[in-house]
């Protein structure tokens, strides 16, 4: 074999290998899973404001586009619902509370999150990234997320993922919302 063969069949599979998401996990009844519909929660987001409504948007654009689901509630449903509902908006603080103290899933919150909602899931999104960056003399936009499926019957967590995208632009900025899309779009496929 010659050398130049030996490798580019190196660098292809070294790539190969390459792929999938930064963090996965899959609990105990993933697979048979089959919710009719979902709901996704208003985003956790942190220092990126910006973000709030785009990733909602998106996350919504991409379960759609799947059509596993019956019925996917807008984010002008899910919001109006917390906004004219107390009970909707304490269950709703209690569900993060619980997620971001603990990083458990508050059952009893969770189910009552389903029932107002009427869906049998529920997808909670926490936004780490959404920004343009400058690195070593290079200009990124960067937008990342973490997903959680949650099933309202038990208030349980059955899939987990974490991800980001990040692409390196000259002269133009990307959009974020664009970059969101292609990342949203390619965890959901990972949706068991």
């Amino acid at each position: 074999m010659k050398p130049l063969s030996r490798c580019l069949l190196f660098a292809g599979l070294l790539l190969s290998g390459c792929g999938g998401l930064l963090e996965l996990w899959e609990g105990p009844g993933a697979e048979s899973f089959r919710p009719k519909s979902i709901a996704v929660l208003p985003p956790i987001i942190g220092d990126y404001e910006a973000a709030r409504e785009a990733a909602q948007e998106v996350l919504m654009t991409s379960l759609k586009k799947t059509n596993r689901y019956a019925q996917v509630m807008s984010p002008d449903e899910v919001n109006t619902t917390f906004q004219t509902s107390k009970e909707a908006l304490s269950a709703l603080v209690a569900y993060y509370s619980q997620l971001e103290t603990t990083g458990q899933s508050d059952k009893e919150a969770a189910m009552k999150l389903g029932q107002l909602l009427h869906a049998d899931a529920l997808l909670v999104v926490k936004v780490h990234a959404w920004e343009y960056v400058r690195a070593e003399g290079d200009n990124f936009a960067k937008v990342g997320f973490s997903l959680r499926l949650v099933e309202v019957n038990h208030g349980l967590v059955v899939w987990k993922a974490r991800h980001q995208s990040i692409k390196g632009y000259m002269f133009f900025k990307p959009s974020l919302k664009a970059l969101a899309q292609d990342l949203s779009d390619y965890m959901i496929k990972h949706v068991p």
